[in-house]
């Protein structure tokens, strides 16, 4: 084999393990759940950029391939399966969504390999330990917000689970410094192992010994109470209908949903505090069910001493509705969603491509963004905060409910992408929201997975995929904020851009030109 045979083998090799070594990171998250893989997944990416300036950019979103193709492929569910659209042009979107996310990727690897000091340089360590966690922070942090933002499957989020003898040692930093700190606190262990792979001399058990005072250091917040019980318990009752798609929308299918939910509810409304229904549990316009069912419902919900809270489409005018919650009982509020999902519930650039959405069959799919300035709802003496489907990834949106919010609920339909590890990614993005804002959190979805969350972001009982049911079990409402609630992302963003900013100064005359 010749030596240009041999590079050419060499840089193939070096891209299926990029594409590798992303969907690596997806094993971090539900419903598998092993942490360690997302350090050692962003110190393979690491590695794996070349030590000249070009070529980081490839790497970098073939790295992107591996982590959203294997970790957000069940998008083709919902365009295929339930928007029905062909499994061709499904794929093909999906493919196109996936391609252009993993450019936060490839800018990652740009941008790594043209700033870190040269490999042969006294400050090489600042690669690994200050630009890598840096730019890695910044970029996640930019894909949440960029275009709508789509912050599915950040570093930070699969460090929720626990591994026997390890625990999850980096998720006591949670509340202390949310999702986005969390990703720094991976980063910056991937650098670690890095400077452990590569260092001599005391960089090895100096990277080791700092790699176990960060862990330890989570460890350690994971014992702190950051917030305190507000009053007694609470009973809360979530109702999973399992109804399919198919039967949910269908012009014949409203009668025996609401059959159903009822039904289930009437089950536990003696005993329930707080009953809480799936996003669009009822599958029409609220003025269209007033009369036969949400009076009578929160008539006998008084009765009981009971408040109910239904997902359920509003509708203002006939250019404008919204994607709703309402609360029923001894008082009525309602919050309509604010964040709307690209193409599902609202069409961006609607002129150009009002064809594409009238092509995906999707109901209800011309959404109006609500405008209320916090996310609360009013549920009997309680203001909870609460999030509509997607809502919940975004952590500054869920955060602008704290410190009103005594608990925090959760509604979904997670049934658009069927048995796939959407449902499963969704349950632990939930259970970072409520250990972020230490606050309980009750989830309801239509056809799984339901749970009930406490504060520290532990499932204290949940209703698995697929199986029709009513959930119950106590809640401690709860008040004062943890420190995410009181300054959010701040302090870990200008922390990155100070790690960056040293970074580049300590590589700028290190690294020649090439």
């Amino acid at each position: 084999m010749s030596s240009e045979d041999r590079t050419r083998a060499g840089r193939l090799l070096r891209r299926l393990v990029a594409v590798a070594a992303g969907a690596l990171m997806v094993l971090s998250f539900a419903p598998f759940g092993w942490f360690l893989t997302a350090p050692l997944s962003i110190a393979a990416f690491y590695q794996l950029l070349p030590e000249r300036r070009r070529g980081g950019f490839a790497v970098g979103w073939l790295y992107g391939l591996g982590l959203l193709g294997f970790g957000i492929f069940w998008i083709r569910i919902s365009l295929n399966e339930f928007g029905n659209m062909p499994a061709v042009a499904a794929n093909a979107l999906m493919l196109l969504l996936v391609a252009a996310l993993a450019l936060f990727y490839a800018l990652a690897g740009l941008a790594i390999a043209r700033l870190r000091p040269a490999p042969d340089s006294a400050r090489w360590w600042a690669g690994p330990l200050l630009l890598l966690p840096a730019v890695w922070v910044l970029l996640e942090w930019l894909r949440s917000w960029l275009f709508t933002g789509f912050p599915w499957l950040l570093a930070g989020n699969g460090q929720i689970n626990p591994l026997p003898l390890l625990g999850a040692p980096l998720a006591g930093w949670a509340p202390v410094v949310g999702v986005h700190g969390l990703s720094l606190a991976v980063a910056l262990s991937a650098g670690l192992l890095v400077v452990m792979l590569r260092g001599g001399g005391r960089a090895r058990p100096a990277a080791l010994a700092a790699l176990l005072a960060l862990w330890l250091a989570g460890t350690l917040l994971a014992r702190v109470e950051w917030t305190r019980p507000a009053d007694g318990p609470l009973t809360a009752a979530v109702v999973q209908g399992n109804v399919e798609q198919s039967v949910k929308w269908a012009a014949d299918g409203v009668l025996p949903t609401l059959e159903i939910y009822l039904g289930l509810t009437r089950e536990v409304l003696a005993a329930a505090d707080v009953i809480v229904w799936p996003e669009t549990a009822v599958p029409t316009f609220l003025h269209q069910v007033e009369s036969a069912l949400v009076t009578p419902l929160a008539a006998d919900a008084r009765a009981a001493g009971a408040e109910v809270v239904i997902g359920v489409p509003v509708m203002e005018t006939a250019e404008r509705y919204y994607n709703g919650l309402i609360s029923i009982g001894s008082a009525r509020d309602h919050y309509y969603k604010r964040h709307l999902v690209p193409f599902g519930e609202f069409l961006p650039f609607e002129r150009q491509l009002r064809p594409l959405i009238d092509w995906f069959e999707v109901p209800m799919s011309d959404f109006s963004r609500g405008e209320a300035p916090r996310p609360l709802l009013q549920v009997g003496p309680y203001q909870a905060g609460v999030s509509i489907c997607y809502e919940d990834v975004f952590p500054a949106e869920v955060r602008q409910a704290l410190p009103a919010a005594a608990y925090l609920i959760n509604v979904s339909n997670d049934a658009w992408f069927g048995d796939s590890l959407a449902p499963h990614q969704h349950l632990e993005f939930a259970r970072l929201r409520a250990l972020e804002n230490g606050r309980p959190l009750v989830r309801a979805t239509n056809t799984g997975i339901s749970a009930l969350i406490d504060h520290r972001g532990r499932v204290r009982a949940a209703l698995p995929l697929f199986e029709r049911g009513v959930l119950s079990g106590s809640i401690q409402p709860r008040s004062g904020a943890t420190p995410f609630v009181r300054f959010g992302s701040v302090p870990v963003l200008l922390l990155a851009a100070a790690m960056l900013l040293v970074a580049l100064l300590l590589g700028r005359a290190s690294r020649p030109p090439g």
